[in-house]
């Protein structure tokens, strides 16, 4: 059935009331048993992915590799193997992976042993070819190419093979004209670009995700641990229906982008910083906010409001032709100008990665990156600002590069410190 976003996000609505002043909804606090108890399951009605979706996508890389010379593309246990042939695999010091082709349906390579349990859980193909724990694996791919092709051919790799299997093969095939390609020119083209599908898993993520903030926000208390905000925003993520959280940092800790060991229980005045995020169906969101537990100082206001406007000239400067570097570099020029830079002095990372089944993947928002934003391209935006044992900023939504600019994923934007939800 084809899934179309208005009615997608329909089935999970919830009133979004204005979040209004920060100190009014500390203020706010029920009493901890009624705690979340006006969230609703959010993922009642979602629509998973049906094979059409994943033959899709099959028929896609066919037509890459056909455009590319390529002959196959071996993928093993990971976020590939799950995108085109909807299969979870573990990984393992044992091969298994899949043989993708123009010709047909994918050729496998599995472990005898593991035979049977491979049967039960492959969906697409039936030519399982197994090996023996004294055989080399590896071997049986050279001869799966030749025999395919006539002669070895080019075989692309994914990105997500391991190196030692890249030199297993390498080794296997010297003598025999096997070539070996960088597989990303046909894992990259299909998963950066979003179906709308995808596109509305992503957009409920990133809902479910700001919400669960926004009612974990109202239970903050002085003397609380980290630890205690991010089993709040856990449950509330888990009310909604799906497993999620974030990862709060208080006062100095929030001047280190990806957290400290250092433990610092909150106190009047203090930045709150969360990253964190969810999955539908295996697409991710990736949200931060920042917000001021009590009175913001000045110089918190102010370096919030420059990171907010970094912020969104980056997002107006989205649109399809426009090299991806050019995003960092407008969000970056509002932060040096206003006499936090020069480059990576105060804003200490690029504003953007990808995103989709990976919470970072292909490709980034930095600087010196030329290649063009195309239509359904997913990425996050996420301009910060840190002084190391003081504190730090960083506001960061999803969006996806539409036919005239860039939509933001899940609404709900920071307008002001006291108004992080819109």
């Amino acid at each position: 059935m084809k899934i179309h976003r208005r009615n997608f996000i329909k089935t999970g609505s919830i009133s979004i009331a204005t979040f209004g002043f920060v100190n009014s909804i500390f203020n706010s606090c029920a009493g901890e048993t009624k705690r979340f108890e006006e969230l609703e399951n959010m993922t009642a009605g979602v629509e998973p992915f049906v094979r059409e979706d994943f033959l899709s996508r099959q028929e896609k890389a066919a037509g890459l590799m056909e455009e590319s010379q390529i002959n196959g593309l071996l993928i093993t246990g990971g976020a590939n193997l799950n995108y085109f042939l909807d299969l979870s695999w573990w990984q393992s010091e044992r091969f298994f992976g899949a043989i993708m082709n123009k010709r047909g349906d994918p050729i496998w390579i599995c472990p005898a042993f593991e035979l049977e349990r491979a049967k039960e859980v492959i969906k697409f193909g039936s030519d399982i070819r197994v090996w023996q724990e004294h055989e080399s694996p590896y071997e049986l791919v050279v001869s799966t190419m030749k025999e395919l092709n006539g002669s070895p051919g080019k075989l692309a790799i994914g990105p997500n093979v391991r190196n030692f299997v890249v030199e297993g093969i390498r080794k296997a095939a010297a003598g025999t004209y096997l070539q070996l390609h960088d597989g990303t020119v046909i894992t990259e083209n299909c998963r950066g670009i979003k179906t709308e599908k995808e596109l509305a898993f992503m957009d409920l993520a990133n809902r479910i995700t700001k919400i669960a903030y926004r009612e974990a926000f109202k239970l903050v208390k002085e003397g609380m641990e980290s630890s205690e905000l991010r089993t709040l925003i856990q449950e509330a993520h888990i009310r909604m229906g799906v497993s999620g959280g974030g990862y709060p940092q208080f006062g100095f800790t929030s001047s280190f982008p990806h957290g400290t060991m250092q433990r610092h229980d909150l106190e009047e005045g203090d930045i709150i910083l969360v990253d964190g995020g969810c999955s539908i169906e295996g697409y991710r969101s990736d949200v931060t906010r920042t917000i001021v537990f009590g009175t913001p100082t000045d110089k918190q206001k102010q370096i919030f409001d420059i990171v907010l406007k970094a912020q969104q000239e980056a997002m107006q400067t989205v649109r399809p032709g426009i090299p991806c570097g050019a995003v960092d570099t407008a969000a970056r020029k509002v932060i040096d100008n206003a006499g936090f830079g020069p480059g990576y002095k105060y804003f200490v990372h690029r504003l953007g990665h990808g995103i989709g089944l990976e919470g970072h993947e292909y490709p980034y928002l930095v600087e010196g990156n030329d290649l063009l934003l195309q239509p359904g391209m997913t990425f996050s935006n996420e301009p910060g600002i840190y002084i190391y044992d003081e504190f730090g900023i960083r506001i960061e939504d999803c969006f996806v590069v539409t036919e005239d600019g860039g939509r933001y994923l899940g609404g709900m934007l920071t307008e002001a410190i006291d108004r992080p939800f819109g």
